[in-house]
């Protein structure tokens, strides 16, 4: 099949059904905006729909997405049934190109004032990774969580280490310490770290894609409509995962169903993001603390640190009426003051260059040290590369995942030979 024909047939009617039809929710007077539904970001844009429809005349209606198995979805039921909002902010970045491709987005690059408004948000890499393979831009970088690494500081103090496991050997050698030292005391209800065994596509946000971006300081999965993960980075990376499921460093059940592990102390490690926190201010022991470092390195890494941003970013679907109002509005939504409002009422972070230097958010980073944490690595994060296959990508990535680092029935070399050459067929015509 050929690129552009996309590689789901879903895609393909959604194509087909696709009219230059208005959203029937609108008016002339009325744009639709569809948020997720996160109960804190339903909070503001509540507040900064309120806010614009106070002082303008075509208004701004607002709804959280609609409930469904997945936001993603909902979506695609939309554009097939020619709902689009007008307004959409919680579009994953690995689905824009192939919207993009199938031409129901706004090329955001045509709106007037746009490119200027996006280099003073976003530094020239970030509008490179935002930039589509036509050469126009479809999303507004939005919010970000960063992956990094949540450990239990009592557990790490009490192995004695000199720093924080921070490399693969430090990491190995920290989780092979806690197992002798609570070897024949349970062990085997007790790990160094998990990570989701399943082989869902986008599990591995939270393993091999934040890893593999840590070392290679933001390597490309896709470039040129080719596989670009053959290296000795990725299979690095299944090996040092290999090895932490061979020698029980991480747990090979699932743990989800259980009461939060890492709270109760069942697991010492996590990868996992900005989220966290919250969750563990309110539910964490009397006297349990935690903190957050780097996603591991090769032990001979060099450079910067980078992890996923897991961003959800803005687009505007061309069945809008009025996409220089939508526009309008959206400028007023992601200024630094409004920024910081949804910093204040959801902890999820704005993608917005050196915020965490930039004086307006001092206070906040003050009162949340943890937060400021997250803040520095936002300097070194990465979406996801620009393709219509990224799902297809991660999921033959994590089909080979599941073969060579769970079970071990491939090396690392095989599994990543295999998963590149699997990738490859996507792009042949």
């Amino acid at each position: 099949m050929k690129l552009k024909f996309l590689s789901s047939v879903i895609i393909i009617f959604a194509v087909v059904l696709m009219t230059g039809c208005g959203n029937s929710r609108s008016d002339k007077n009325t744009l639709t905006y569809w948020s997720s539904n996160n109960s804190y970001e339903i909070k503001f844009a509540d507040y900064i729909t309120k806010k614009w429809n106070s002082n303008d005349s075509v208004k701004i209606s607002f709804q959280p997405v609609p409930e469904g198995q997945s936001s993603e979805e909902v979506i695609l039921a939309a554009v097939v049934g020619e709902t689009t909002p007008d307004i959409y902010s919680n579009m994953w970045q690995g689905d824009v190109e192939v919207y993009a491709d199938a031409g129901i987005l706004v090329p955001l690059d045509t709106l007037d004032g746009f490119m200027e408004f996006i280099y003073d948000r976003c530094d020239s890499l970030v509008v490179e990774e935002i930039t589509s393979a036509d050469g126009h831009i479809y999303q507004i970088p939005w919010k970000i969580n960063p992956i990094m690494l949540i450990y239990n500081e009592s557990i790490i103090e009490n192995l004695q280490l000199d720093t924080v496991p921070g490399t693969y050997s430090q990491f190995t050698d920290a989780a092979e310490k806690f197992k002798k030292d609570i070897d024949g005391d349970g062990y085997i209800d007790r790990w160094f770290g998990y990570a989701e065994v399943q082989v869902t596509w986008w599990q591995r946000f939270f393993d091999f894609y934040p890893l593999y971006l840590a070392a290679t300081g933001g390597g490309k999965l896709i470039e040129n409509n080719q596989a670009a993960f053959n290296n000795e980075h990725a299979i690095a990376v299944f090996r040092f995962l290999r090895n932490l499921y061979a020698n029980k460093y991480f747990a090979m059940e699932r743990l989800s169903a259980r009461q939060d592990v890492f709270l109760s102390g069942t697991i010492a490690t996590r990868f996992t993001g900005p989220w966290e926190i919250s969750h563990s201010e309110k539910y964490k022991p009397e006297g349990f603390n935690y903190n957050f470092n780097h996603i591991p390195v090769p032990d001979d890494h060099v450079g910067p640190i980078y992890t996923y941003a897991d961003p959800k970013n803005i687009v505007i679907f061309n069945t809008c009426k009025h996409p220089e109002t939508a526009w309008k509005f959206l400028k007023e939504m992601i200024n630094e003051k409004n920024d910081l409002k949804l910093l204040e009422i959801s902890n999820q972070l704005p993608r917005r260059k050196e915020i965490d230097v930039n004086p307006l958010f001092s206070e906040y980073f003050k009162a949340n040290p943890k937060m400021k944490k997250f803040a520095a690595q936002a300097k070194y994060v990465k979406g996801t590369d620009a393709s219509p296959v990224l799902k297809e990508v991660f999921d033959l990535i994590s089909q080979q995942y599941e073969s060579c680092v769970v079970y071990r029935m491939k090396s690392p070399e095989q599994a990543i030979q295999d998963a590149a050459d699997a990738v490859n067929l996507l792009f042949l015509e």
